[in-house]
């Protein structure tokens, strides 16, 4: 089932096929995708993905929005293991709001671990996108191997719930006990 999730300043609403247009905006950007697995600009090729995922219960695909609905970025849940989902395509707009990164990783996070029970997230991140390898490993993402272009990680929800702690202001009333119990 798709879901809406609630955060205190920004939503992680289902993506739907009349997202496509600005998802192929941010998908195609030059400097976004330079770290991103390469998509054709091709709308009805976008429409199709986005279909496509409409008929699975095995990943979940998000718009960032704001309060207001205003599209701020995206953010998807794929790869699904055992106990762990993959994090990815997470990409904000050039103008997004500075609490937007933080509070969609952190609610994204919170519904990954918490409503889909999970109890663990995996990811991987292109070797030359220091920023983004950086802000993980300071947010509990510990790296467990490499290939030719990217870094592996993975973290727990343990570390995840410790990590986001000290932002309390960005997390959503109805985890507050759950991350509170869990660091």
């Amino acid at each position: 089932m798709k879901k809406f999730i609630e955060g205190n300043n920004i939503d992680l609403r289902d993506v739907e096929t009349s997202d496509a247009e600005f998802i192929l905006m941010l998908r195609t950007d030059l400097e976004k995708s330079r770290f991103l697995h390469a998509v054709e600009n091709d709308i009805s090729q976008q429409i199709a993905y986005i279909e496509r995922y409409k008929s699975l219960t095995n990943e979940w695909y998000f718009i960032i929005a704001n309060k207001r609905g205003k599209r701020l970025g995206t953010i998807r849940f794929y790869d699904i293991r055992k106990d762990s989902f993959c994090s990815g395509s997470w990409i904000l707009i050039d103008d997004a709001p500075k609490y937007a990164a933080m509070e969609s990783f952190i609610v994204s996070g919170l519904y990954g671990f918490f409503d889909l029970n999970f109890s663990s997230c995996h990811f991987d991140v292109r070797k030359g996108n220091r920023k983004v390898w950086k802000f993980h490993e300071r947010f509990g993402g510990i790296r467990y191997g490499e290939t030719e272009l990217e870094y592996l990680y993975t973290r727990s929800r343990k570390d995840f719930c410790r990590a986001i702690l000290p932002f309390d202001d960005l997390i959503p009333p109805k985890y507050v006990s759950q991350v509170c119990h869990e660091a």
